[in-house]
């Protein structure tokens, strides 16, 4: 019996990496999944995985940086399964590698509005329909930007420094409605966005490496395992926390 048995569950930026890995994995656990993502083509195939093994999905096209695709994606979601139980807000937008100085306010708005706004429009519209059916589970992924910031990373540090702080405070709101919020901190994961920056600069692809105590890096179903945890049961006293999933990067991590 899967952790999320009888289940609904929405994932964000479910199209690839990390989201695609949460979507599976959800449906592995026992849960009806809405995979939501700005790429249809992604959802599409995401989708085509669940159904391949035999669990049941539907792709919504969303942009969580707009208010009413937000609305309709929740709206979809209560028409197509009469419920909502948990969610992985995922979806972001990195604005690429720069010196705060040098950043442009097109690039900073970007990546706030996807990466910070679009969780906050997320849980505005997944709270009220959990709450219609007594109460349910949010992930939002950070990172460990937001929680040390990263040099050259300015807007994306800022984003989920920014989630790590909506989400305890949500936590804070509605924990006593049955409502537990909390948020995943990866580090370094193998995603396809991983995998572009490490093409335009491979010298980095070592050193990041070698940051991690356990000297590799993750991959998106490691990261996925930690959000279905928050979303089950079984952490039904954990709410507001934040769990670093990094391989140790925040370890004095020596050569033997």
């Amino acid at each position: 019996m899967g952790s999320l048995k009888d289940k609904v569950g929405l994932v964000t930026g479910a199209g690839s990496g990390i989201g695609r890995s949460t979507a599976l994995i959800f449906a592995r656990e026992g849960a009806r999944v809405v995979v939501a993502d700005q790429n249809v083509e992604g959802a599409l195939e995401t989708v085509e995985q669940i159904d391949r093994e035999g669990f049941e999905a539907i792709a919504v096209e969303a942009d969580v940086s707009d208010e009413e695709s937000v609305a309709a994606m929740v709206t979809k979601t209560i028409e197509r399964f009469g419920r909502l139980d948990c969610a992985s807000n995922n979806a972001a937008f990195g604005a690429g590698f720069h010196a705060l100085i040098e950043l442009d306010r097109e690039r900073w708005d970007r990546c706030l509005s996807v990466s910070l706004t679009g969780v906050w429009l997320c849980m505005k519209y997944e709270i009220p329909a959990m709450l219609e059916t007594g109460g349910g589970s949010i992930v939002n992924i950070s990172s460990l930007s937001g929680v040390n910031g990263q040099a050259r990373q300015a807007a994306y540090a800022a984003s989920k420094g920014g989630v790590i702080a909506l989400t305890k405070t949500a936590a804070a709101e509605y924990a006593t409605q049955g409502i537990r919020v909390n948020s995943v901190a990866p580090g370094g994961i193998e995603t396809p966005a991983i995998a572009r920056y490490f093409d335009s600069a491979p010298e980095i692809r070592d050193v990041t490496v070698a940051q991690h105590a356990m000297r590799r890096l993750g991959r998106p179903d490691e990261i996925a395992d930690a959000v279905v945890y928050l979303c089950s049961d079984r952490s039904s006293f954990v709410t507001g926390h934040v769990m670093v999933v990094d391989g140790g990067i925040q370890v004095n991590a020596h050569d033997l």
